[in-house]
């Protein structure tokens, strides 16, 4: 084959193993035979519609195959897949959309479709009729060429599109079957949202191309997990701290047989140690990771072996990759020093979509600047400690308190405004407000939270709003976000 990338995979696959199943979805199952067919048959109908190497193909939609079937079937163009993250509004998908040159907009039947003023040619899955046994395609694709945009926001509320090559996710891949040792037996639950790089990349890559089996849902549901579990034999899951602690308080979980789950994998946001706790007390291997959508997103990994002896710790490096971490001038900090971590490895991105000047500033000599703080203890095992940037992570969202800012500002009553993230028992973190009004001006918390519905994703939307006289700033005008929290 002349495609080397990731749209080739259903097609290897296929000739290795035509009838093993590689989807379950909703109760229904798909061979790997069954996978390549679909996929080639959606890159006929993106290539009707004149998809074309190197144009950009976006996908909104929950975990289903025809997520899949869409990204097998961009690779096997030469196209670039855009996954968006429903949960976004539609201004903010415009802006995706138009960012990317998006040529195609697969969508599922969501209703933010309809608002969107800037959508490309648009094909709904609903009723979409996909042509079986289809001429293949080979279209030449190299390992360096751009496989994904995974768009990721930046702290001044402008979303940036990380470049991943075929290259990147497969060295990721290798990564990930190296770290979890996954098995051509491998079946895999995949509750945590795909238009996201650790549940893709993570998750249902890499058994694919092990050749084990997914069983993606729709959405997350902690009681349907479990029984899931049950009724599949579940050997592996990854989810979101938030997700852990729900399945844990789930009426279902003291009797769940749990038995087939040789892991699971946690990343996304810090972990509680009581949270680990609990899963070891089932007798379960806990792992956890540290990663970023500009790594495809594996960077560090604890490994079963470690799993209880170094509870709490994010690992050491990925196989394939090497980490830094360095004081504000390059230098390596001590075991116990905070720095911020630096990863290099073939798995670290190209670079952002159109913004050369951005990728520079996190780019250099191949190592990427992560903005992550952490400390290493004697024997080299991270341990995430905070954020450069004042990113909120609540659910395994990421929340950039600069783009929220943005939009309270609009609102008319608004004079300065400030977000934090603050401790929450259900997400991790959620955001608070701090707001200074206008002079004269007057305003409930409850009208400046519904001002933001809409024109952010809900879960950007801060829980609490608090009002100020002014906001503590340092001598050069900064806001001093660390005294607010």
């Amino acid at each position: 084959m002349r495609n080397k990338g990731v749209g080739s995979w259903p097609a290897r696959r296929a000739r290795m193993s035509p009838h093993r199943v590689a989807v379950v979805h909703d109760g229904r199952e798909w061979t790997f035979a069954e996978v390549a067919d679909r996929a080639t048959g959606m890159a006929h109908v993106l290539a009707a519609h004149g998809v074309s190497k190197g144009d950009r193909v976006a996908h909104l939609g929950p975990n289903h195959p025809a997520f899949l079937e869409t990204l097998f079937a961009t690779g096997l163009l030469g196209a670039v897949f855009v996954p968006l993250n429903t949960r976004l509004a539609a201004p903010e998908l415009d802006y995706i959309l138009r960012d990317s040159g998006a040529a195609v907009l697969v969508h599922a039947p969501l209703p933010v479709v309809d608002d969107l003023r800037d959508a490309p040619t648009r094909l709904a899955l609903d009723g979409l009729d996909l042509p079986s046994a289809a001429e293949p395609f080979d279209v030449e694709v190299a390992d360096d060429d751009v496989c994904m945009i995974m768009y990721t926001s930046g702290t001044t509320g402008r979303p940036k599109g990380a470049m991943l090559t075929h290259a990147n996710i497969a060295w990721n891949s290798f990564n990930l079957l190296l770290d979890i040792d996954l098995t051509s037996a491998e079946v895999t639950l995949v509750n945590a949202p795909m238009f996201h790089v650790a549940a893709l990349n993570m998750t249902v890559l890499p058994t694919f191309l092990k050749g084990g089996r997914s069983v993606l849902m729709g959405a997350f549901d902690a009681d349907l997990s479990l029984e899931l579990i049950e009724r599949y034999g579940v050997t592996y899951t990854f989810g979101v701290p938030a997700q852990y602690q729900m399945l844990a308080r789930s009426p279902k979980w003291d009797g769940a047989d749990l038995s087939s789950l040789r892991s699971v994998s946690c990343g996304g946001a810090p972990v509680p140690a009581a949270l680990i706790e609990t899963y070891q007390r089932r007798g379960l291997t806990f792992l956890q990771g540290y990663g970023l959508s500009e790594a495809a997103p594996g960077v560090t990994y604890l490994r079963a072996d470690d799993s209880t002896r170094k509870a709490g710790s994010a690992g050491t490096s990925v196989f394939f990759g090497d980490v830094r971490v360095v004081r504000p001038d390059g230098s390596t900090v001590d075991t116990g020093e905070p720095g911020e971590i630096l990863a290099e490895g073939p798995n670290v991105m190209a670079g952002y979509w159109g913004l050369p000047d951005a990728t520079a500033e996190v780019l250099s000599d191949g190592w990427l600047r992560t903005g992550d703080v952490a400390v290493l203890d004697d024997e080299g095992f991270a341990y995430i400690r905070d954020r450069v940037k004042d990113l909120i992570i609540s659910g395994g969202e990421n929340i950039y308190p600069a783009e929220v800012e943005d939009a309270l500002y609009a609102h008319p009553a608004v004079a300065e405004c400030a977000v934090v993230g603050i401790p929450d028992d259900r997400w991790g973190e959620v955001g608070r407000a701090f707001v200074v009004l206008a002079d004269g001006a007057s305003a409930e918390p409850r009208e400046l939270l519904d001002f933001l519905d809409g024109r952010i994703a809900r879960y950007k939307v801060p829980k609490s709003v608090v009002f100020l006289e002014s906001l503590p700033r340092t001598g050069s005008g900064k806001v001093l976000k660390k005294r607010l929290r």
